[in-house]
């Protein structure tokens, strides 16, 4: 290994160590890593921001502006109050069907802005009850990865992957989706079995939720139905953002923008409703996992779990699938998705094989991956922050607990899954 391989891997290692024992906070953490080696000559400032995906910066900017400006229309708490309604106030029922909706929601949009949409209804529905949204909140994190994977549009390495191969929106609901449905099931019984003595409530808070009339948490009607219809449109959107030729950070800007420029709320107050400290702790952990590429490392990781198998499809189809699991649970999925893509392409082009098995493997692997730790993914770091932010901390050590044995039994899913279809 040459020395600037090894400087980068330290400097990776010490960063992660410090986010995962949160002794320094981790945006402080992430950023800290990413001047490191610029001072040590790693990066520059330009290849450092070469590094930054602008197009992940740019959705969660969008969207945390957009959400702000939604969310003064009182339309979460509507959503909120009527959802407890049809639960019939029951916490169980409620966090069954926060669980779908945020699983819906998230094969459509992006899992960001999903969590930004449920996260705010979670909390607003517990203080109610009385009850502790942290459950809640992390089943949401889970579900909206899950849910992410299942279609082309749902999670970012997956519109890589489906570019790359020439495969659409039907071939994943297909392949991906069917693991998903499966899945999602395995995770609704192991949340319920986990937090069953978390869920219990007083009747008198029950029927405090079954008294409230959903109609009174509306704000503001005109913004209300601004919201409703630019929504939709931000669903259409995302769906349609590859024929549009339009990145999905242009409809997440440009739906602040026009939120911003027809709600008529104070400005000032919605930018400052921004998580600035996830944004910067981003572009600290994608300079971070950066300085791996630049040196290649991730290169060589990749070129690893590929000559190990010795040209063996199915062999190599399940260690791509945990690989990738294992690895995006602790790097970023993009970053080590781009790496692979190439290597199975090259494969495919020098084998004259069928690598499809391959890719469905990567895309189950990075996308679920993305649940065993809290930084595995942006919606995990971006509703743990409205979390922490609302006073309900969530631990890398609690998370780490609850999702690291979801995320294998996931992938003992997946892996039977690719092996009766392939």
């Amino acid at each position: 290994m040459t020395t600037e391989q090894i400087i980068s891997i330290v400097i990776f290692l010490i960063t992660m160590t410090a986010i995962m024992t949160e002794r320094v906070h981790r945006t402080v953490a992430a950023i800290t890593g990413a001047i490191l080696l610029i001072v040590t000559h790693i990066l520059t400032i330009e290849t450092s921001i070469s590094y930054v995906d602008m197009n992940t910066i740019g959705v969660l900017v969008g969207m945390m502006l957009f959400v702000a400006v939604v969310k003064n229309s009182g339309i979460f708490e509507y959503i909120a109050i009527k959802s407890a309604k049809i639960a019939k106030g029951k916490p169980v029922n409620i966090m069954i069907i926060f669980i779908l909706i945020t699983t819906i929601l998230s094969a459509f949009l992006d899992n960001v802005t999903t969590v930004l949409l449920i996260g705010p209804m979670t909390i607003a529905i517990t203080r109610i009850l009385k009850i502790n949204p942290v459950p809640f909140l992390i089943t949401q994190i889970m579900a909206s990865n899950i849910g992410g994977t299942a279609t082309l549009i749902g999670d970012p390495p997956n519109i890589m992957i489906g570019s790359a191969a020439n495969l659409g929106f039907t071939d994943f609901i297909l392949n991906t989706g069917i693991p998903v449905i499966f899945i999602i099931i395995t995770a609704i019984i192991y949340f319920l079995i986990l937090y069953k003595k978390q869920l219990a409530v007083d009747e008198e808070n029950i029927l405090k939720v079954m008294e409230m009339d959903e109609n009174k948490a509306i704000k503001d009607k005109s913004l209300m139905i601004k919201s409703i219809i630019l929504i939709v449109l931000v669903v259409i959107g995302f769906v349609f953002h590859s024929n549009l030729q339009m990145e999905s950070c242009v409809i997440a800007l440009l739906a602040a923008i026009i939120m911003l420029l027809i709600g008529k709320q104070d400005a000032e107050e919605i930018i400052l409703g921004v998580e600035w400290s996830t944004i910067l702790f981003f572009i600290g952990l994608f300079i971070v996992v950066g300085g791996l590429e630049e040196t290649g490392v991730i290169d060589k990781l990749a070129n690893l779990l590929v000559s190990a198998t010795s040209g063996n499809m199915i062999l190599t189809m399940i260690i791509i699938l945990w690989a990738s699991a294992i690895i995006s649970s602790f790097l970023d999925n993009i970053p080590f998705v781009a790496t692979l893509i190439p290597l199975i392409l090259t494969m495919q082009q020098t084998g004259n094989i069928d690598v499809t098995p391959l890719w469905w493997a990567l895309s189950l692997g990075a996308c679920l991956g993305g649940n065993g730790t809290l930084i595995g993914a942006s919606a995990n770091v971006v509703l743990s922050s409205i979390s922490n932010k609302n006073g309900y901390p969530i631990t890398f050590k609690h998370y780490f607990k609850i999702g690291f044995p979801l995320m294998i039994i996931s992938i003992i899913i997946s892996s039977i899954y690719l092996l009766i279809r392939f």
